[in-house]
């Protein structure tokens, strides 16, 4: 096709006049066959090769149009000569699209003509079909209460609903076809009467269904039910009906109206929602006791969250931050006491995951390793027990935790420490800020197999020291180094702040941009 050449269905073919009459006598011997309104139209082109109108070319005997031509009466004639209405309506442009794409075009059309002086409105549903270079056209003529019908059985079908009528008089009853379809019935076997349907409805059910029913057709008492009835292969249905009575003058009732709505599908729906909201407020419920009991036993277990200790010669300052501020479900913990021989404990521990397990494990770490310590168990023994006592916990599976453990001597001023898998501490001296370098210690419940080594430090006056959590330190989106770099360079800008923690914490973790707990302790000489 060339830039100016039109699109095919615009144009007429080379040697269209021959074509055409070849193609509408073949398909006039085939409509001579068919019943119903079918015509074969092929199109008129303009100058310009545009098509101006749709000649009637074949039809078949009973195609019959609004001023009653039927059949061969029709051929030769123009749609838009003999009706010109029609051009520009949905119908044309249907047509000229199945022409140029080849594709059905299905519509209706409502169309008023006058014939003999009187005005004519005309509904059609009408096929156009492309065929040898034109379009097979059918129509089916719509009146009004078909229309009606059309949509009425739509509306059924889509609300599962259909509709029911009862003479008293004569004992019929008519049901649509829907209703047969609600009941698993064939047409073949007719329809039930209310009576009858009450009796098949499902144990609990039938009492009141009977009596709703003895009602209506005694008293015209209305009736709006949902019962639920059992169909011949098994299934369960819920079914709504509602019917009103037409009395006579003696206001007996004598014809019944209304409609069966199946709402089996709705009714499981509802059902499986409810079981949903129980299921979500069993959870909530439990998640809640859960927490409440996880919040009471660390709120137990763990001294206040911020405070200040005096420890032989060291103040201690301590300072616990939990990710859900009032809601205390980490593993983060610590402990600063003084032992029986005056000596000082110092421990910072995280247990890996929140909720009651991490609790759990947090207190039975904590506690055991004071215990440990009071007895003057050496501190490299003390972690590789825990590490035991988590592996061979065995409702404590997969779980990890890792912690640093020091004893400061007031007589020597000595710091001994060790630590499983545990951020290093950070030393301020004298206004400038360093990591102590780490001795061996694997974290804890990671192997049956560690070595824990103790490393020593004498705690100058003046001196400040942080243990701390990984809280503290640790972003999703940086390397834990930078994290430390940061820790070390805002430990330097405070280190003459009188109230360390204070300053220091919202500088490293803001409140918005915390990803896990916080427990840090600040030992000063």
């Amino acid at each position: 096709m060339t830039d100016h050449e039109e699109p095919a269905a615009h144009r007429p073919p080379a040697g269209s006049a021959r074509n055409d009459d070849r193609a509408a006598a073949v398909v006039q011997r085939v409509l001579a066959g068919l019943p119903g309104s079918v015509v074969f139209l092929l199109p008129e082109p303009g100058s310009g090769g545009e098509v101006v109108d749709l000649r009637f070319a074949a039809a078949s005997p009973q195609a019959i149009d609004i001023a009653g031509r039927r059949g061969q009466e029709l051929v030769g004639l123009g749609i838009l000569q003999t009706y010109p209405a029609v051009l520009g309506t949905d119908l044309w442009r249907g047509y000229l699209r199945a022409l140029e794409t080849g594709v059905a075009y299905e519509g209706e059309l409502e169309y008023e003509e006058t014939a003999a002086g009187i005005p004519h409105l005309s509904r059609y549903r009408v096929r156009a079909v492309p065929c040898e270079g034109g379009l097979v056209v059918s129509w089916e003529r719509l009146d009004r209460r078909e229309r009606e019908q059309r949509r009425l059985a739509l509306m059924q079908r889509s609300g599962r609903m259909g509709w029911v009528d009862r003479d008293l008089v004569r004992g019929e009853v008519t049901w649509s076809d829907e209703v047969y379809s609600i009941f698993g019935r064939d047409r073949s076997a007719g329809p039930l009467t209310l009576e009858e349907l009450s009796a098949r409805a499902e144990g609990e059910d039938r009492p009141e269904l009977d009596d709703a029913v003895r009602r209506l057709l005694k008293s015209g008492e209305p009736i709006d039910r949902t019962f639920r009835i059992r169909l011949p292969h098994g299934e369960v249905r819920h079914v709504r009906v509602v019917s009103e009575a037409e009395s006579d003058a003696q206001g007996q009732p004598v014809q019944l109206h209304g409609f069966f709505q199946d709402l089996t599908a709705a009714k499981h729906a509802e059902q499986q929602l409810l079981e949903q909201k129980q299921r979500v407020l069993a959870q909530q419920t439990l998640l809640a006791a859960e927490r409440e009991l996880a919040a009471r036993l660390q709120d137990t277990l763990l001294p206040v969250p911020q405070q200040t200790l005096h420890l032989a010669d060291l103040t201690v300052d301590v300072a616990y931050r939990p990710l859900q501020e009032g809601l205390n479900l980490g593993g983060d913990w610590y402990s600063a006491i003084e032992l029986p021989d005056g000596n000082v404990l110092l421990v910072v521990g995280d247990v890996a995951g929140h909720g009651l397990d991490a609790v759990a494990t947090m207190a039975l770490l904590r506690f055991t390793a004071k215990g440990m310590a009071i007895t003057g168990t050496p501190l490299p023994t003390v972690l590789a027990r825990l590490n035991t006592l988590l592996l061979h916990t065995s409702d404590r599976d997969s779980r990890t935790a890792t912690m640093i453990m020091a004893v400061y001597q007031p007589a020597t001023s000595r710091l001994t420490w060790v630590r499983a898998g545990h951020l290093p501490p950070l030393l301020l001296r004298q206004g400038e800020a360093r990591l102590l370098p780490a001795p061996g210690g694997i974290l804890l419940g990671a192997t049956a197999t560690p070595s824990y080594e103790a490393a020593s430090l004498d705690l100058l006056p003046g001196d400040h020291l942080l243990l701390y959590t990984d809280g503290l330190v640790e972003s999703p989106d940086q390397p834990i180094d930078e994290g430390l770099a940061r820790l070390i360079r805002a430990a330097q800008a405070h280190a003459g702040a009188r109230h360390f923690l204070n300053a220091l914490l919202p500088e490293l973790a803001a409140p918005g941009a915390r990803h896990d707990d916080i427990c840090a302790l600040h030992i000063s000489r």
